[in-house]
């Protein structure tokens, strides 16, 4: 029990909403505390737009010939997939998951492949394949040589980093912009694009394993008189060969992400463009149809580089001893051979007739039509409620949403009054029973909750959160979010960007508590985990905009859809993050605990919750991460903030636009991504946690 005396660092708390107060109470005198004024606009995209123009004109030529040098491999393993019968690139997948992980993988590379047989989308997965096939070596190669120079080097490293987290944050659609307009449309753009994408995480997973190789085993290698050559490629390189290929893993679920994204503006006849043609027609089944061939291409391509990084070891000794060495070659090529002349003399292993493919996107169908007809109400309600009571209040605050046509009352002075004090006596319980500045952060969210985000003065939202990045990260992150949020006012995408804090947000907070929730319960039971452990692995593995398919199908576009949308991709790391902090907690402490006689509930939330936050905090700056490339990702069912902004620079080819609000989203995800890191460090340092 902390008292009713002000603490030391409760007093910047106070003043903050004292400003606060005082800021929204003469903002109807002066408008520009609402809205950030036009007159101190600063015209970054006309700057940007306007080097871009330069580079086009002077370098235009390079980029050119840039595209056409990178399209040729392309080509050359399209036409390679294309031209191998079917049955022969299923039997190497089949081989090559059987290698990384044992016979039920090879059976599900097996069914997989015949799915996309038998539904007749071979020839665009293909296509799909051949991107990833020349954008993956070519991300782990940058990746690799990035990461090593900034191993070597600590002045490349703070260098390089800043420039990770940029790449990483900002919306893929910005940068797709950038590259369309200088390298054109085509195949090319989805290649760069994926490139740019997914080679930091092979960086810093370069990093993290030349770092943990043991101390001792570098000074086995230097007393036996290894060069620094010999030192770096036999026997740092082997002893991080894991992590490095968890590098390549990630990199690769990465580079196929970004390569059905950048279908939108390649326009080119594989399963992204597929899957969006049939979105944009409203053709529901056959999308889900093309959407499921994009998962199970990442699924598989996840449990084969997963597999190969888990038992690294155990091949490199299974292929140090004498035949098996070659063993698997030889079934391969012997193999694949084999196959080959089956299939020329017998077309359907070559190609799958048309008339023997299986399409039951019209039974899909009708049967969406059932629901929506017969459980309209049901959906209608669903969507009403969420809307009304949930998003909308914390959209224009309570005051300005409260109608008739809301919740059938006018608010009135009493209940202003009423949601005043009852703001304040709980404030005043947290202070009394958690902490003075547990409480003024309560009362923050009450101001904001009742004057709405997007109506709160501009300068009381850069205080409040100049202020919280300064108390949990110090000095120099409460001035890179002054600057931040300040650049996001002067490119005059201040609203656009308080909406997408708005959507985001609730989809953050929703997807926090239940993803939270759901952890904690597997936690406690393993049949609840085993039984999620599919779940999240489907959806972290899923490509975004699969995900958006039967929210769109059931519920239509709008903010809702957005919403649920982005929760479902969300959530995942939420409770990944909180089952392994709680499985994971010092045996010490959980038995010291017991034998004090602590309660299931006190073990709970006394011992286990606050030991597991650190990693739970983990959990939530990951779950803000996927919240925000979501977002972008909903804009194309109808959002109305930066997001949105990002989509039509695309569409309109306005460079500067796009990358301003790209910039903004990029803002708004490193800002949480410092804080939350900032928060967990601390928490860490407190209990002598090490995640």
């Amino acid at each position: 029990m902390t008292g009713l005396n002000l603490q030391k660092d409760s007093v910047g708390w106070l003043g903050i909403i004292l400003v606060t107060v005082i800021l929204v109470s003469v903002q109807s005198q002066f408008s520009w505390l609402v809205a950030f004024p036009e007159k101190f606009f600063v015209p970054f995209d006309l700057f940007l737009n306007f080097i871009m123009d330069l580079m086009i004109k002077h370098l235009g030529w390079f980029f050119m010939g840039v595209s056409w040098f990178l399209e040729w491999p392309i080509k050359g393993v399209r036409v390679l997939l294309q031209s191998l019968p079917w049955v022969v690139t299923s039997f190497v997948f089949c081989l090559v998951a059987f290698i990384a992980s044992g016979w039920r993988l090879a059976v599900f590379a097996a069914l997989a492949c015949f799915y996309m047989v038998v539904i007749g989308y071979w020839s665009e997965s293909m296509n799909t394949l051949s991107l990833v096939v020349i954008s993956v070596p070519m991300a782990v190669g940058f990746g690799f040589v990035f990461g090593v120079w900034a191993f070597n080097s600590k002045r490349a490293e703070k260098f390089i980093m800043p420039m990770l987290d940029i790449l990483q944050t900002v919306p893929a659609f910005a940068y797709l912009l950038l590259i369309l307009m200088l390298f054109g449309f085509g195949t090319v753009v989805g290649l760069i694009a994926s490139v740019l994408y997914s080679f930091p995480p092979m960086v810093r997973n370069t990093i993290i394993g030349l770092r943990r190789v043991p101390l001792e085993i570098i000074e086995s290698g230097l007393m036996s008189g290894t060069t620094k050559g010999q030192l770096f490629w036999q026997v740092r390189i082997p002893n991080a060969k894991k992590q490095l290929l968890l590098g390549v893993n990630q990199t690769t679920m990465a580079s196929l992400s970004m390569v059905i994204i950048a279908s939108i503006i390649g326009g080119t006849a594989d399963i992204g463009w597929e899957v969006l043609s049939q979105i944009r027609k409203a053709q529901f089944g056959e999308s889900l149809l093309a959407g499921l061939v994009i998962a199970l291409i990442a699924m598989l391509i996840d449990r084969i580089t997963s597999g190969f990084a888990k038992h690294s070891s155990d091949y490199q000794t299974l292929t140090n001893n004498g035949l098996s060495r070659y063993a698997y070659w030889f079934v391969a090529i012997s193999g694949s051979l084999l196959l080959y002349i089956l299939a020329a003399l017998t077309p359907i292993f070559d190609v799958w007739p048309r008339e023997m493919e299986v399409n039951p996107a019209r039974v899909m169908n009708e049967g969406l039509t059932y629901i929506i007809v017969n459980y309209r109400e049901q959906i209608e309600s669903i969507k009403t409620v969420a809307f009304f009571f949930i998003m909308l209040p914390a959209k224009i605050g309570l005051q300005g949403s409260v109608s008739p046509f809301t919740w059938g009352f006018e608010l009135q002075a009493w209940h202003s009054t009423t949601y005043g004090i009852a703001i304040c006596l709980v404030a005043l319980w947290c202070g009394l029973r958690i902490s003075q500045q547990f409480a003024f952060v309560f009362l923050l969210f009450g101001i904001f909750f009742y004057i709405g985000l997007t109506k709160m003065p501009w300068p009381a939202v850069i205080m409040i959160y100049t202020f919280i990045a300064w108390k949990i990260g110090g000095r120099k992150l409460g001035l890179a979010t002054c600057a931040g949020l300040t650049f996001l006012a002067l490119s005059g995408i201040w609203p656009e960007t308080m909406l997408s804090v708005y959507l985001c947000g609730i989809a953050v907070i929703v997807s926090f508590i239940l993803g939270s929730a759901l952890g904690i319960w597997a936690a406690n039971n393993d049949t609840v985990s085993a039984i999620l452990r599919p779940i999240n692995d489907t959806l972290q593995t899923m490509p975004l905009f699969v995900i958006l398919i039967p929210f769109v199908m059931i519920f239509k576009i709008g903010e809702f859809t957005a919403l649920l949308a982005i929760i479902a991709y969300a959530i995942v790391p939420a409770i990944r993050y909180t089952e392994h902090g709680l499985r994971n907690l010092p045996n010490g402490v959980i038995e010291a605990a017991r034998m004090m006689g602590c309660s299931n509930k006190q073990m709970l939330w006394s011992v286990k919750i606050p030991l597991a936050l650190p990693v739970m905090m983990l959990g939530l700056n990951q779950t803000i991460m996927f919240g925000i490339a979501m977002l972008v990702i909903a804009a194309l069912v109808g959002t109305n903030g930066l997001e949105q902004i990002v989509y039509i620079g695309l569409s309109d080819g306005n460079f500067g636009v796009g990358l301003i609000a790209g910039m903004g989203l990029a803002i708004i995800a490193m800002i949480a991504d410092r804080m939350t890191q900032s928060w967990s460090r601390r928490r860490q340092e407190k209990y002598g946690i090490l995640v």
